[in-house]
């Protein structure tokens, strides 16, 4: 009996240690600031205001104090299994207008697979009203209230 445990439990140490040189585990992505894409560096036009830029790309990922005509928007992706991959886009104003697009994209003339004049289209469906049971009925009938009434 005790070489029959001795043998299975060698075996079952054996079969984990074999099985855990094959278990791969978990990796998160990390992902850190702006997503930027090359669709958004193409809405990008010189003479837009600041307030036009950011609408499109976001507030800028770092604003140094020292060049406030520079906002500096950094996308870095790290995914579990893969290769990393870093974006960097760098706008430039002068007289609030922006002048200059520096970094790893930029503006392209011919637009991007898919086309940048893409229009989404949001359909949302009526809100279905459901009569109230017999503890809302209590709860309006204490408050002096109707179903419709959902002011507070």
């Amino acid at each position: 009996m005790k070489k029959l445990l001795i043998i299975i439990t060698c075996i079952a140490t054996l079969v984990t240690a074999a099985c855990s040189r094959f278990h791969i585990p978990h990796r998160i992505d990390i992902q850190q600031g702006n997503v930027v894409t090359q669709e958004k560096v193409n809405k990008l036009e010189p003479g837009m205001n600041r307030n036009q830029a950011q609408f499109i790309m976001g507030s800028p990922m770092i604003i140094d104090v020292f060049h406030e005509d520079r906002w500096d928007y950094i996308y870095y992706l790290k995914p579990g299994y893969g290769d990393l991959s870093e974006e960097r886009v760098t706008l430039f104003f002068e007289n609030d207008s922006l002048v200059r697009i520096d970094g790893s994209m930029q503006p392209s003339e011919t637009p991007v697979a898919g086309g940048a004049t893409t229009r989404q289209t949001l359909v949302v469906p009526p809100q279905e009203r459901v009569a109230p049971g017999l503890f809302n009925q209590l709860w309006y009938w204490i408050t002096f209230r109707s179903p419709g009434d959902d002011e507070f």
